[in-house]
């Protein structure tokens, strides 16, 4: 019997883990890179040891790193969260050497479903339904192209190891598969070491469904019902729910039976989850895969069950039978859950990296978070920095909880999808249960993109909230207007009121420089507030804009404009103006006129000739050398951030002039990488 788990992982899952700890009275034990040596995970636990190097691969990937953490720590068991090592056979053989209880499933398990090659062959021993398609590691690209028009196309090339939609392609003609082939490879081997690759039958439109199990080590095992997991990007999820919308009863039953069946011939135990293809049609299902370890939806499951899932996991390791049947367990109301990452929807889901200036949950919903404010989010592991999840008696009352939610979160210092959740979620097709996994491409077809109305309100806002917090900074400083806390503060001097102020003003990651003039005015009464207007270069007289400005407290005020007002989380850092709304999150670079620009493009060039890195990352291919003819839109540098690799191509044809990058360099936002001679200047 354990009395102290280490826990190894980090960030939102490390967080959710100590707390169910501690709820049972164990003692945790955090372990963290160079890069997390002040994150969240390792404040909360009650002891912390330092593994490596920020590189995944030189700390939370090395499984004899967590063991000698675990022996130094006096740990008797170790959980592995999600990703990282969870479903890795060698922490489980090193923690069978060393007598440390493994908080999961057995290695048999794992290894068993580790690969989606032997992972099928058992599906099929449990009569499970499977889709078309063969093995192609061994195979010529001839070999694997006839096979591919036997099955018919389209098809999908995918890595036989990991997940995550790591190494994972979808052909839709024939010449396209070559490329497939080598992208998914190169990928599957930078990702899990292991470059073997299958072809599938690719079942288009279809709707992620997924059916959670819970066994323990007596043979107990029971399902807790399904999850639709098919809002997704790039095949990684972004919205999930429980129970699954639109299913027939008798869909449903047979999902849990085929679930049971794959459980029950592996011997499984712990909380896995299986996952399927369901044609949206016709409800006929397909076993995709099986995740033996926790999964990041868990939740929306804790929530219609009443179930703790850590806590079951760590009752089954102790040796525990389950301490309840099938029909104990009841499915009471719906439960969706947002994945709130530090990434840019209009710019095709780029992750972001910087500092979370100011972060703020929202009250009445569950907030799984690995971040606080001043967390610093790094390019070297996942994009996710929290889970909102709303639980209500229907479908319709959890959707608008959040939504609610969604709006209520506050976060600043850099770009989320929170805008896009929110957007996603009023959809009708999601909003009336059909969701498929091309759901995002079908109402976004060209991508993403924030409202034009959004912009002009980010600049305008930005200035106002640099001229107020300048003129506080100065009043603070001169120790004259005290600040008055909730009922606002009169920010100007009566010398000050027939001054303006002319702003170059550039969004965060955008080129386009937007100058305006903003005027102070005398307010309707002293100490009510302050009156601004706003007029933008270029644009006339009738077209200028009066705000009305108080102040809530230090970092929110309510800003009002022809009758209509609403609260805006404002932060200055540095050059930078944060703003949060309930709509949005920006970062604008604010530059006051007189003063020396600086450059506020996030390192953009906006010149066809220079290739530029768009974010802190690593150079994980070069593409071309000095000397080589180069066309528009060739990839001629790919990066890899946050476990995404990106292609950079080529914004002109010419030749390379030079390429000031290196192979595994860690490169900033900013940083040329490749410089050409233009076409038409040679």
């Amino acid at each position: 019997m354990f009395d102290t788990v280490l826990i190894a992982n980090r960030g939102e899952i490390a967080c959710r883990i100590i707390k169910t700890c501690r709820k049972m009275g164990l003692k945790t034990i955090a372990v963290f890179s160079d890069a997390d040596k002040s994150a969240l995970h390792v404040k909360l636990a009650d002891e912390a040891v330092h593994i490596g190097p920020a590189p995944a691969s030189e700390s939370y990937l090395r499984a004899d790193r967590i063991i000698e953490a675990a022996k130094r720590s006096g740990a008797g068991a170790i959980h592995p969260g999600y990703g990282f090592l969870s479903e890795r056979e060698d922490l489980i053989r090193a923690c069978e050497e060393e007598d440390i209880e493994f908080i999961g499933p057995n290695l048999a398990a794992i290894a068993s479903m580790g690969a989606k090659i032997e992972a099928k062959e058992i599906a099929q021993k449990a009569d499970m339904p499977i889709i078309p398609g063969f093995v192609a590691t061994g195979l010529t690209t001839e070999e694997i192209t006839e096979k591919s028009a036997a099955i018919g196309l389209p098809i999908m090339v995918k890595a036989s190891a990991g997940g995550g939609g790591k190494g994972m392609r979808a052909v839709h003609d024939a010449e396209t598969l070559p490329a497939a082939i080598a992208e998914a490879e190169t990928e599957a081997i930078r990702a899990f070491g292991d470059g073997r690759l299958m072809v599938e039958k690719l079942i288009e439109n279809p709707r992620h469904i997924e059916v959670q199990l819970l066994g323990d080590k007596h043979g107990g095992l029971v399902h807790l019902f399904e999850r639709d997991c098919s809002v997704q990007r790039n095949h990684q999820k972004l919205l999930e729910e429980a129970p699954a919308p639109n299913l027939k009863k008798e869909t449903r039953e047979a999902l849990y039976q085929a679930a049971l069946n794959l459980g029950a011939i592996m011997g499984y135990y712990s909380a896995g989850t299986v996952e399927f293809i369901m044609d949206a049609k016709s409800e006929a299902f397909y076993f995709l895969e099986m995740n033996t370890r926790l999964q990041v939806e868990h939740t929306v499951s804790e929530e219609i069950t009443g179930l703790d899932l850590v806590e079951q996991q760590i009752r089954v390791a102790r040796g525990e039978k389950l301490a309840f049947a099938q029909e104990d367990i009841t499915c009471k109301g719906h439960a969706i859950e947002a994945r709130i990452n530090a990434e840019d929807p209009a710019q095709s889901f780029l992750p972001q990296t910087g500092k979370l200036v100011h972060w703020q949950g929202c009250e009445g919903l569950r907030l799984d978070s690995g971040v606080a404010r001043g967390s610093e989010i790094s390019a070297h592991y996942d994009s996710m920095l929290a889970k909102l999840i709303a639980a209500g008696p229907d479908r319709e009352a959890a959707r608008n909880k959040l939504i609610r939610g969604l709006e209520g979160l506050e976060l600043a210092g850099l770009k989320s999808n929170r805008s896009f959740l929110r957007e996603a979620l009023r959809q009708k097709a999601f909003a009336k249960g059909e969701a498929t996994t091309d759901f995002i491409p079908f109402h976004w077809p060209q991508g993403w993109q924030e409202p034009d109305s959004w912009q002009e309100d980010q600049i305008c806002l930005a200035a106002i909230g640099d001229y107020c917090l300048s003129q506080r900074q100065s009043q603070e400083r001169e120790k004259s207007t005290p600040w008055t806390g909730l009922s606002g503060f009169h920010l100007l001097s009566s010398a000050g009121r027939g001054a303006q102020i002319h702003y170059a003003i550039t969004r965060q990651g955008e080129n386009e420089e937007t100058v305006l003039c903003l005027k102070p005015q005398q307010g309707p009464r002293e100490g009510e507030g302050e009156n601004f207007v706003i007029s933008l270069e270029g644009a006339s007289p009738e077209e200028d804009r009066q705000f009305e400005v108080s102040w809530l407290d230090e970092r929110h005020m309510v800003i009002g404009e022809a009758g209509r007002s609403r609260t805006y989380c404002c932060v200055k850092e540095g050059e930078h103006i944060h703003l949060s709304c309930p709509l949005w999150e920006a970062a604008i670079a604010i530059t006051p006129l007189g003063e020396k620009r600086q450059a506020a493009s996030g390192g953009a060039t906006g010149r066809p000739d220079q290739l530029v890195s768009q974010m802190h990352g690593l150079i994980a291919e070069i593409h071309v050398k000095e000397g080589d003819e180069v066309s528009q839109g060739q990839s001629l540098v790919t990066m890899e951030s946050m476990k995404l690799l990106m292609d950079l191509k080529a914004e002109a044809s010419g030749r390379v002039k030079a390429v000031t990058c290196a192979l595994n360099q860690t490169v900033e936002a900013g940083d040329v990488l490749v410089t050409l001679t233009l076409a038409d200047e040679a």
